[in-house]
């Protein structure tokens, strides 16, 4: 077995378990972060518009508001609009509104009908498919080929409390490469995306605001657990194999899955990261010492 062999099978030997815990522990997980079983199970508007999705994920929070007050803040939500009430420094770069998210109800966004457009980004967006105030607003494609739905619903849990439950279906698209990279992107990103989502309506309802720099920061322990895992298996690739580098490259595969996907805070997150980057540090290091020509190595100890 020649080395470069030895090295692509070390690689995705590290990887492939990686992505095992993701399909067999994380992926059920997420798509149902904070949903009951009942309301998992429950027909919502906006299913019939998608048949057999190989996406689907009911997710839900507590807001101590009642729908009334918390629906003035879905209605405003888009690209170019309110803004996201998530990760601002990527989901409004560019948006004609400014950098955050709007943290009071504004005014001249609360009219919405069927048919309106509903900007995701600048590059385009969805539509509003069905809209009743106060429960729920269903954004769809802006054509018969989009294959799903987002739907976003408020179920009154008692006088003062509301669920807010977001269900997302859509199947995956295999038949070009930018498809296929846009769904697996959306595939991996998605919870993170509408977790922070879900946070940001509560955060609001209830009269508070993150700090755009905590927010930030947050965003970036996320950007960093991934680049980890990246580097580690690129230098698992690059190195000769060894159970050092396996090792490394697999413990970064696990903690990007923590990071991601795990309950914990992301102070935890942090040190996470803090830790891989500690344990591939030295590696990198140690292969940048070995591209060092021989007659460079010696000039430097002279």
């Amino acid at each position: 077995m020649n080395r470069l062999l030895r090295q692509t099978v070390a690689v995705v030997t590290a990887i492939v378990p990686v992505f095992a815990a993701y399909l067999l522990v994380a992926r059920p997980y997420q798509l149902r972060w904070g949903a009951t079983n009942a309301e998992v199970a429950r027909a919502m508007p906006g299913d019939a518009l998608s048949s057999r999705p190989t996406f689907l994920s009911t997710r839900a929070i507590t807001i101590d508001a009642t729908p009334e007050v918390i629906w003035p803040w879905l209605v405003q939500i888009g690209y170019g609009r309110a803004g996201f009430y998530g990760y601002d420094i990527i989901e409004n770069i560019g948006s004609p509104k400014g950098i955050r998210s709007a943290d009071r109800i504004l005014p001249e966004l609360q009219q919405i009908a069927v048919g309106d457009p509903l900007p995701l980004s600048a590059a385009g967006g969805l539509i509003v498919n069905a809209i009743e105030p106060n429960q729920f607003l269903v954004w769809s494609g802006t054509t018969g080929t989009y294959p799903g739905a987002f739907t976003w619903a408020l179920y009154p849990d008692d006088a003062s409390r509301t669920r807010l439950v977001s269900r997302i279906q859509w199947s995956h698209r295999w038949t070009s490469p930018l498809s296929m990279f846009m769904d697996l992107f959306t595939e991996f990103t998605d919870h993170i995306a509408v977790r922070k989502i879900l946070h940001g309506v509560k955060d609001r309802a209830e009269g508070r605001a993150e700090p755009f720099a905590r927010q930030a920061a947050e965003f970036g322990v996320f950007v960093l657990a991934l680049l980890e895992f990246l580097l580690a298996a690129w230098l698992l690739l690059r190195r000769p194999p060894g159970w050092s580098g396996w090792l490394r490259a697999f413990l970064a595969g696990v903690a990007w899955l923590v990071v991601w996907y795990a309950p914990i805070p992301i102070e935890v997150g942090a040190v996470v990261t803090l830790v891989v980057l500690w344990l591939l540090l030295p590696q990198r290091l140690s292969h940048a010492a070995l591209r060092v020509p021989p007659v460079a190595a010696a000039e430097r100890r002279t």
